[in-house]
C-alpha cells in the first residue's frame, strides 16, 4: 500500500530539550533519559516523507513540563500521568512501550504540544496502543494538538479538553502530493482513517463525517478549532 505521509504541523517556539536527565516533579529522585535506539514496528511501511504547514500559537501556550523520566516525544510526570511534548516518528510505538514498561499506572496523557508526526502509520498504531492500554488524554488551556496529534487525542478512553486548548485538522497528502480527494472513499487509503476512527469509538456515520471535516481544508493548509469545536465531533468528558 502506498505509504502515508506525515501530518505535521510545525512548531513555531524552539522548546529546549535536556540531553541529559531531567530535574525531577514529582520525585526527589532523577530519573535517565531513556533512548530507543532500534525499533520495529509491525510491517509498517517505511517512514513517510514530511509534510509542512505553518502553524499559529495559542495566545497563552502551555508550559512544556520537564517530567521525571523522557521517552522520545514523551515526559513522565508522575506515576500515573505522562505528557506528549513533541511530534511523533517511526519511534513512537517502541517509545510508548517503553515508558509504559517503567512507569505501568499511567493512566493520563497531557497533550501539550503535539504538533503532529513525521510517520502517519506508526502514529495510528501508537493511537491503537493508547487506546488498547485505557489511557485518557487530555489537553490543558494553552495545549495544542495538531494534524496528526488530533489522532492521538481520539485514541483517549476517555477525551477532555480545558477553555483555552486548541486543535487544528487538515487532510492528509502522500509522497506524491495526492490527498484524499485523490483517492476513491473506499480505497485503503482512505479506509485507514475511517477504520482508526471507528476502532476509537466512532459510529461508521461519525467516523465518516469526522473525516470529511478534517478533509474540508488541503494539507497545506489548516482547520483550527476550540475546545468547543472539538467537543461537537467528539465527547468531552
Amino acid at each position: 500500500m502506498r505509504r502515508i505521509a506525515a501530518l505535521l504541523l510545525p512548531l513555531l517556539a524552539t522548546v529546549a530539550t535536556p540531553a541529559r536527565a531531567q530535574e525531577a516533579v514529582a520525585y526527589e529522585t532523577v530519573t535517565e533519559e531513556v533512548v530507543v535506539e532500534e525499533v520495529v514496528v509491525g510491517d509498517a511501511a517505511p517512514q513517510g516523507s514530511e509534510r509542512f504547514v505553518v502553524a499559529a500559537p495559542a495566545p497563552v501556550p502551555a508550559q512544556v513540563p520537564q517530567g521525571i523520566a523522557r521517552f522520545g516525544p514523551f515526559r513522565v510526570l508522575d506515576e500515573g500521568r505522562a505528557a506528549l511534548v513533541d511530534e511523533t516518528d517511526s519511534r513512537g510505538p517502541a517509545h510508548f512501550a517503553a515508558m509504559v514498561g517503567a512507569f505501568p499506572h499511567i493512566a493520563v496523557i497531557e497533550m501539550v504540544e503535539c504538533p503532529g508526526t513525521e510517520d502517519d502509520r506508526a502514529n495510528l498504531k501508537l493511537g491503537r496502543m493508547i487506546h488498547a492500554r485505557g489511557i485518557a488524554t487530555h489537553v490543558p488551556a494553552g495545549g495544542s494538538v495538531r494534524s496528526g496529534g488530533v489522532e492521538l487525542f481520539l485514541a483517549g478512553v476517555r477525551h477532555t479538553a480545558d477553555a483555552g486548548a486548541e486543535f487544528a485538522v487538515h487532510a492528509w497528502a502522500d509522497e506524491d502530493g495526492r490527498e484524499p480527494g485523490d483517492y476513491a472513499p473506499d480505497a485503503p487509503e482512505n479506509r485507514a482513517y475511517l477504520d482508526y476512527y471507528r476502532e476509537m469509538g466512532m459510529s461508521g456515520e461519525q467516523a465518516r463525517a469526522f473525516y470529511a471535516m478534517t478533509n474540508s481544508v488541503p494539507n497545506a493548509e489548516a482547520k483550527w478549532l476550540t475546545a468547543a469545536d472539538m467537543g461537537q465531533w467528539v465527547s468531552l468528558n
